[in-house]
């Protein structure tokens, strides 16, 4: 792998890690200014607006980024420029379909949401306030693909960050004015908050254009090079654009369409038990506050052991078996090594996990250590659909999607009508087990590979992260007596405390077992000095 592509690959994932822990922790200010019914309505407006712009732009970046290295791998950089040069203009027309799309079906979106809190009008209101960001999003995603395919990595990585920044300052800035010096309603709060959307939109498209101008002397000297050798009709650069978007498409929707899912049915099965009067605060707390929680290990863990799907690929491609089994196992065993004792820990923490971020909230808590375990699902999703891809058969995602949302709406309302907010997490949990199962299925059926070994360390994975939970659980029940429970700061005193336990208690178990060095291979002995675990 070139210094180049390590580089590029490395800025590229600090700039989606770092939108992410922005998009994250922006919820505690915002949490304190609207209130726990104030976010549930920010998530009736946002689940939908996901789903739009995960149709209208999930894939283009990286469908057109594969397109433009292969022709360019080809010197044909002028197919590469043409592409680009028309997708603006159709990008814009897609921004625009999918907000007249958006915006004149929120009243239809918003009715069958039943929110006991707001009326149908409240919610399109906000619903067609996030819309407008759908005008400038297709655009921008079609400058990330380019930049990409041309191994530059940077504007979208500055782009994503610029952009997030100043989406949560308008969105802070805008709810706090609303509320606490125009006296605004709630309603108007979340309608300026939804549309820093937009806001942030125009602030990462302004970036990726100053980059473009900045960088149009070197494209324009690569396109004077370009062969030319290669005739394909703007037809035939659509389709194949097309059909490299599709797996990502899908891919990107899972999540939002189980939430989706929840934003139909979750207040209706609630107030069928008896629970009309917390509906919008449990709402809330599943779709947004516990959920932006477990995508904290699942966005690291993921981005790690998804490094290692490329070499998958060329191996898959070569018949390289040996190898290609070889380096199936190391993706898994990575992920999950990584994944079951920050599953574990959150699960056990999460009473002091969720009051150090929102303040001591005892649904919260009761959904965080439910929702948990779910994030290994998530990630066993994603990496068996981007093996999938690897292997020519992303077709099957599609299937194993929609299989697994189907469980999903099967089991969602009686599931919640037995066990109520949790309800909603175990539908989730078991339309997502579906679709691994399918794809595990699929990967085994067209290379063979059978995940034993896998499962016996993950076994012995879990045994080590059961013996950290019960140390930290009780450290932590010692530090509540000694603390106490009063404060969001109390909080965030027992997690700094015992999340480095749990980590050096995991380290040093699974070091001792064996685990450690079965996973990181020679990387073991250095990794337990800079934890000062070894000599």
């Amino acid at each position: 792998m070139s210094s180049k592509l390590i580089r590029g690959t490395f800025i590229l994932t600090i700039g989606m890690v770092f939108s992410k822990m922005l998009g994250l922790f922006y919820v505690i200010p915002f949490n304190k200014i609207v209130g726990t019914e104030g976010i549930a309505l920010y998530g009736f407006a946002y689940t939908p607006y996901t789903i739009f712009i995960s149709i209208a732009t999930a894939g283009v970046p990286m469908a057109v980024a594969k397109f433009v290295a292969k022709y360019n791998a080809m010197g044909e950089y002028a197919i590469g420029r043409k592409l680009f040069e028309s997708g603006q203009k159709v990008m814009m027309m897609t921004g625009v379909f999918a907000f007249l799309l958006m915006y004149f079906s929120a009243p239809g979106l918003a009715s069958v949401m039943e929110t006991q809190s707001y009326s149908v009008e409240e919610v399109t209101t906000v619903i067609r306030a996030v819309s407008f960001a759908l005008i400038l999003v297709p655009s921008q995603s079609l400058f990330r693909g380019f930049f990409q395919g041309n191994e530059s990595m940077g504007p979208t990585a500055v782009s994503q960050v610029i952009e997030q920044i100043v989406r949560i300052i308008f969105m802070l800035a805008g709810a706090y004015v609303v509320l606490n010096i125009l006296n605004g309603s709630i309603v108007t709060a979340m309608g300026v908050a939804v549309f820093s959307a937009f806001v942030g939109a125009i602030a990462g498209l302004v970036v990726l254009l100053w980059y473009w101008r900045k960088r149009k002397v070197h494209m324009d000297a690569m396109l004077q090079e370009s062969k030319n050798e290669v005739d394909i009709s703007m037809g035939a650069i659509y389709k194949e654009i097309v059909l490299y978007s599709i797996p990502f498409i899908f891919v990107g929707l899972a999540m939002p369409l189980f939430q989706m899912v929840d934003t139909l049915t979750f207040n209706r099965a609630m107030v069928s038990i008896g629970l009309d009067e917390i509906t919008d605060t449990a709402f809330g707390v599943l779709n947004v506050t516990a959920q932006k929680l477990v995508l904290i290990p699942m966005t690291l863990a993921t981005a790690f052991s998804l490094s290692i799907v490329p070499s998958v690929t060329k191996s898959f491609v070569e018949k390289k078996w040996s190898l290609y089994n070889q380096q199936l196992t190391e993706t898994f065993q990575v992920l999950l090594f990584l994944l079951i004792p920050a599953v574990m820990g959150m699960s056990v923490l999460a009473d002091s996990v969720y009051g150090s971020f929102y303040g001591f909230f005892e649904l919260g808590s009761t959904v965080l250590s439910v929702y948990a375990p779910v994030t290994i699902l998530f990630a066993l999703f994603s990496v068996t659909a981007a093996i999938l891809q690897g292997i020519n058969q992303q077709r099957f995602t599609v299937l194993s999607l929609l299989t697994g949302i189907l469980v999903k709406l099967s089991l969602n309302i009686p599931l919640i009508k037995m066990f109520e907010t949790n309800g909603a997490v175990y539908a989730t949990g078991l339309g997502f087990l579906v679709a691994i199962l399918i794809n595990l299925y699929i990967i085994y059926y067209f290379s063979g590979y059978k995940p034993g070994l896998v499962i016996r360390r993950s076994m012995l994975a879990l045994l080590i992260a059961l013996v950290m939970a019960v140390v930290v659980k009780m450290l932590d029940i010692l530090l509540a007596g000694w603390l106490g429970s009063g404060g969001q700061m109390i909080a965030i005193l027992r997690v700094a405390i015992t999340v480095p336990v749990g980590v050096l208690v995991y380290l040093l178990l699974s070091y001792k077992t064996g685990l450690l060095k079965a996973v990181l291979g020679e990387r073991t002995d250095d990794l337990m000095r800079k934890f000062r675990l070894k000599k």
